[in-house]
Formats: C-alpha cells, structure tokens, sequence
C-alpha cells in the first residue's frame, strides 16, 4: 500500500535535508503525488530530491511532472550518466513527448545520451504528423508468430515482456503483418499445446499511422479499448496506442473546446506557466472581433431610434431577450459540439437535428414567452405600477421571446455542423459567436414585432 501523501512533511523534511527520511517515504508513495511534490519545490531542490529516487521510479516521476520547464531544468541538472539511466526506463512514447517540449540544445543532450536503436527509433516516431496516431504510439510491445504453441509463447513473454509497455494485449504478426490479437487472459485458459493461430482474434481494430489522433482517441471511448495496433499501409503492425494516452488526447482536445467556446486562442501551458502578454494575446482577437460585429447590434437600434422613441419602454426588456436567445443558443451548439465531437451525429445528419431543435425551441419557447406574459402583467404592471406596460406590450416582448428562443436554437444547432462540412472546428461556433448572430436576429424580430402589433 501506498504511503499517504503529506506534502507539508514531505516539505519540511527537505528543508531539514533529512533525506534519508525523505528517501523512506517517497519509496512508498505513488509517482504522480511525488511529481506533484516535485513541482512544488526550487530548481536545486527538485534535483536532490530527484536523485533520491530508484532510478525505475525516477523515470516514471519525471514523465508525471506537470511542467516542461521543470523537466527541462531537471535535464540541465543531472550528469550524462543519470540522464542515461532516466532515459533507459522511458518508454518510447513518453520519450518522444518530452522531445517535443524541448528547446533544441536539451533535444540534442537527450538523444546524445540514448543508444543508437532507441535514438533511431525516436527520430522514426517524431517524424509523423504531430497530431496523428503514428506520433502517439509507442514501439514498444509484445508480438508473437501464429505458429507457436502457448508454452514458447509464455516463454517469449517472460523474456521480452519487462521491458513493454502493456503484456495483457499480445499481437500476433507473420512477415510484420498484423495478424491476429491474444489476450494473456486467453493463453492462461489455454493448454500449453495450443498453437496461437487456433485462439487468437482475426477481427483486430487497428489504426493507420496518419490517422486523426482524436479520431483514435474516439475509437478507445466507443470500443472500450486498453490498447490499439498501428498498422502501415501494408497491414505492418508499427506500433500500438494504449490508454493512457488516449485519456491524455481527450483531455487535450477537450480544453481545446472549451478555449474556443470561451472564444480564447488555444495555449499548452497551464493558467500560472501562461504570462499577462501572452493572454492577452490569445484573449483579444476574438474580443476584437467580437466587439465589431456587435456594431451590427448597434446599427440595427439606431434604424429603429424612432420607435424606440414611440414606445420608450420596449428598451427595458433588450437585454432579456438578448440574453435568453444567447443562452438558448449556447445550449444548443454545446449539445451538437459534444454530438459531433463523439461522432454521433454529422453533416447528413443535418435535417434531422435540425427538426429535433426546432420541436425543442417551440416547446422552450411557449413556456418563456408565457411566463414572461405573465410575469410582466403582474410584476411589471401592477406590482411595479407601470401604465407604459400594457397587454399589447407584454404581447410584444412575449411573442419575440417564442421566435428569438426558435431562431437562436436553430442558429445553435446548424452552425457548428456547418462549421464541421467546412473543416473549420465546430467549436469556434460557440456560445460567444452565436450569441452575437442572435443578439441581431433578436432585435430584428422584436422591432418588427413591435411596429406590426403597436403600429409604431
């Protein structure tokens, strides 16, 4: 069992340097609290630290560290001969994460000080796409021949098994090419006679090298996966995906999203490792762009300035109804984003989304557009004593609330498919961006609304 994880012991035991201590209990904690120990100490600090660690533990540690600043200090600060032993006990992918975070002076002292199959291999992975599949793989798994029987099988694994990264999933290739897939779980139910042709998996999900990494990472959460085989174009088994980086896919792209729905350009770095400049930067495009396609908003007030100036009270009740058609959009897009997002609806698809919202809106907005009838009749009206809100008013503001809630949801659902035919990331057509479009849609409808029913 894991030593609980008491930071404010394991910070004051190094403060004493009572390492000795110190080395006990981290040799009995889990490696993600010790890299969270880790980020919270000073550059000299986190290496004497670091060096305490077994040097299989150390390795795991360090691709847990939540900041590539942190590991790129801790490169600077070991010795050849300790960054051999942290980069033997990598796996491969880990590996090639960390490089690709790197400046190219540590690339260079990180590739130095690996042999030359590794070295090779980590240069044939970084060579793919950045976000294909063939850049989140790993090279390092267990393959057996159909031929052999579950005795050499297990004989096989034994031997070669240490040094992968999952021995539960065992692919099976003849030539390279993929084969089959065994699970350990198979050959320990099979006698050791058993040739692994006769119990092995034919129907394999596989991936190609330069397929989408969020498309993979989709693949793992419909199938329910632990690992996935990465094939060539000649069926060539090249390497294997396992889950835990596929989680790491889709917590990537899922703050992506949110980013964008946020209308903020997308960053890899946490909210503290980010600079004021940098997110001001990535905050003011979409601010700018936003705060000039409002003007539309502004212009269409000022065509309509005399029929404001009729019926001064229509202004009150602007904002709500820009509000609930902004916030009955956003739910509709969120819902499509999240559908398109898990591959459960597409473009064909369109027509039939589109009917679904449209009963949605008609629903939402009866109810809105009643109890804001209501609401402005006995609030509005006799509570507040307002004689400037009568029945036709209420009717008014209540008639464009049932058609700013249809439009907006509408709006919210087509959009972002529209958005995904185009190969633009449906997200970008989130809550801000709509609610600009229905802000005007709304005001539109309300002034004509308005100038048909109070003859304005």
């Amino acid at each position: 069992m894991h030593e609980n994880f008491d930071l404010e012991l394991l910070l004051e035991l190094t403060a004493q340097k009572q390492f000795r201590r110190l080395k006990e209990r981290l040799s009995q904690m889990n490696e993600v609290d010790i890299a969270e120990f880790l980020d919270e100490l000073e550059g000299e600090q986190q290496a004497v630290v670091f060096r305490l660690l077994p040097k299989e533990l150390a390795a795991e540690v360090f691709t847990y560290l939540e900041d590539s600043e942190d590991q790129e200090k801790l490169i600077g600060a070991l010795s050849d001969r300790e960054l051999r032993e942290v980069l033997d006990e990598l796996y491969l992918d880990d590996a090639v994460d960390i490089i690709e975070d790197m400046p190219a002076n540590v690339v260079s002292r990180i590739l130095r000080n690996t042999d030359a199959s590794t070295r090779h291999q980590i240069n044939q992975l970084l060579n793919y796409p950045k976000d294909s599949a063939g850049s989140l793989m790993t090279t390092e798994f267990v393959y057996l021949h159909p031929n052999n029987t579950v005795e050499e099988s297990f004989a096989r694994i034994r031997k070669v098994g240490l040094d992968k990264e999952t021995v539960y999933t065992c692919y099976v290739t003849a030539n390279r090419v993929l084969q089959g897939v065994v699970t350990v779980k198979r050959l320990l139910l099979s006698t050791y006679e058993t040739r692994i042709s006769d119990i092995m998996e034919t129907n394999v999900l596989s991936v190609a090298t330069h397929e989408d990494k969020e498309e993979v990472a989709q693949m793992f959460s419909k199938y329910g996966l632990t690992a996935l085989p990465v094939v060539d174009g000649e069926n060539r088994l090249v390497g294997i995906i396992t889950v835990d980086d596929a989680m790491d896919v889709m917590e990537e792209e899922a703050t992506e999203d949110f980013e964008k729905m946020a209308a903020i350009l997308p960053t890899e770095k946490s909210y503290f490792q980010t600079g004021v400049v940098e997110t001001w930067k990535s905050r003011i495009p979409w601010l700018m762009l936003l705060m000039l396609s409002a003007t539309v908003t502004g212009i269409i007030i000022t065509s309509f300035e005399s029929a404001l100036a009729a019926c001064v009270v229509l202004t009150a009740f602007i904002p709500m109804l820009s509000g609930t058609g902004g916030n009955s959009g956003s739910q509709s897009s969120v819902a499509v984003i999240r559908a398109l997002s898990l591959g459960e609806v597409e473009f064909a698809d369109m027509a039939s989304v589109v009917w679904k919202e449209l009963r949605v809106s008609i629903l939402c907005g009866v109810c809105l557009g009643g109890t804001n009838f209501v609401k402005m009749m006995l609030v509005d009206r006799w509570l507040m004593h307002n004689p400037d809100v009568t029945v036709a008013v209420a009717l008014v503001v209540s008639l464009t609330l049932l058609v700013t809630v249809i439009c907006a949801k509408l709006v919210g659902c087509t959009l972002p498919m529209a958005a995904e035919r185009l190969g633009i990331d449906p997200a970008v057509m989130a809550a801000p961006f709509i609610t600009t479009v229905v802000d005007a849609l709304s005001l539109l409808v309300y002034f004509a609304v308005a100038t048909q029913l109070l003859h304005l």
